[in-house]
Parts: C-alpha cells; sequence; structure tokens
C-alpha cells in the first residue's frame, strides 16, 4: 500500500503535469472532470492493494489522453471552447447592471456584493464595467480607473473583436460597430484575410493585431 500511494503520488503529479498548467480557480468544467476521476481511480487503487494496478492505470491514461485531445481541439476551435469553458458575461455594462444575464448565470445580487467586496470595491454606483469570467472570477473596471485610461468619450472594456480567425459580433455590438466597419478599418491597415488574424482588439481609436504563425 506504502508503494503504491508513493507511485501513484508521483504518477498523478506526471499526468498533471503533461495536461498542462491552470490556476485551480481557472479550470475548465472538462479539467475539474478529469481531475477527479483521476484523484477517485487513485484512491481506489490505494484501498485495494490486492487489485491489479493496471485496471486503474489504463483508465488513469485514457482520461489524460482524451483531456489532451479535448485540449488541442479546443485551441483550434472557438466553437467547442466556448462550449467547454462557456463565455464571459457582462455583468455591469456603463454602470448599468444586466440583470438578464445575471439570470442566465444563476448569479445573484449576493454573489455580486461579495465578489465586489473581494474586489475592495464598496458601492456598485463606482463600477463602470464588471465581467463574470468563465472561472467565476468577477473583472471589475471602476468608472475613476477607466475615466483615466481613456480619453475618448465613452469607456471601452478592450473586448477582443477577432479570435482564431473569427469575428467577434456579439463584442462588435458591445462597443456599438459592425463587421462592414471591421473589416474596413483592418483593409485600410493592410489586413485583408481576417482569417489569418489569430487576436485582434480595438481600445481608444488602436487596434492591436496579432498574426497566426506561419
Amino acid at each position: 500500500m506504502i508503494a503504491r500511494t508513493i507511485f501513484l503520488y508521483f504518477l498523478i503529479l506526471f499526468i498533471f503535469r503533461v495536461m498542462g498548467k491552470r490556476e485551480i480557480g481557472e479550470l475548465s468544467v472538462l479539467d475539474l472532470v478529469v481531475f477527479i476521476m483521476i484523484a477517485e481511480m487513485a484512491v481506489m487503487a490505494i484501498e485495494n492493494p490486492k487489485d491489479p494496478l493496471i485496471h486503474s492505470l489504463l483508465p488513469m491514461f485514457l482520461l489524460m489522453g482524451i483531456q489532451i485531445l479535448l485540449a488541442f481541439v479546443s485551441l483550434k476551435s472557438q466553437r467547442f471552447r466556448d462550449l467547454i469553458d462557456g463565455k464571459p458575461s457582462v455583468i455591469i455594462n456603463n454602470g448599468k447592471i444586466d440583470e438578464e444575464a445575471m439570470k442566465k448565470q444563476r448569479y445573484n445580487f449576493d454573489d455580486l456584493l461579495v465578489q465586489l467586496r473581494e474586489k475592495n470595491v464598496k458601492n456598485v454606483a463606482d463600477v463602470e464595467f464588471a465581467i463574470l469570467e468563465p472561472s467565476g472570477k468577477l473583472s471589475v473596471f471602476e468608472k475613476k480607473k477607466v475615466e483615466e485610461d481613456s480619453d475618448e468619450e465613452g469607456a471601452s472594456m478592450n473586448l477582443p473583436l477577432v479570435m482564431d480567425g473569427a469575428i467577434q459580433e456579439d463584442h462588435l455590438k458591445r462597443i456599438g460597430k459592425t463587421n462592414l466597419w471591421l473589416r474596413q478599418q483592418l483593409r485600410s491597415l493592410g489586413y485583408k484575410d481576417i482569417q489569418k488574424i489569430s487576436y485582434c482588439s480595438y481600445d481608444n481609436g488602436v487596434f492591436f493585431i496579432d498574426l497566426m504563425d506561419e
């Protein structure tokens, strides 16, 4: 039993290292399910020393392979990534609380106030933008800081407009722009093929553009 415990301890460390580095609070549903299942199999292997170790090792390596495969697919497909990890939700937009977005996320005012206090924000009125990330964390942009960072009329969340060669229509709507406007702007900058752009954001009239590696 002692030998199995030591062996499985280092084996799980190895498996988690192979699957990649992510903070516990940033684990996707996929990561969490795989981690729980692997941990449960390790416990069963330790508690049943008479059972051949291969009966636990095979499912553990199978889960590791599935997780790596799905992680690779998520890198290539934004739709799959959104399905597994979910999308960020804007809870407070331009100082206005979006109750509909809160309902969709089953997120109540107590949750909002608790996470605002954790960010040392005492008053909801001080918040310009609050975004609920897929990990469950709340990203908060206070009005004073937004005004200091922006000289233009209206604030910006610096949302990505293009990711993995795909235009983010929802983000365009949030900043009051259109698909045609974005294509015209990118063409004027010399970027004719949007599918070659891995990431593009727009903040205070300035574009940040990163092309896909050849």
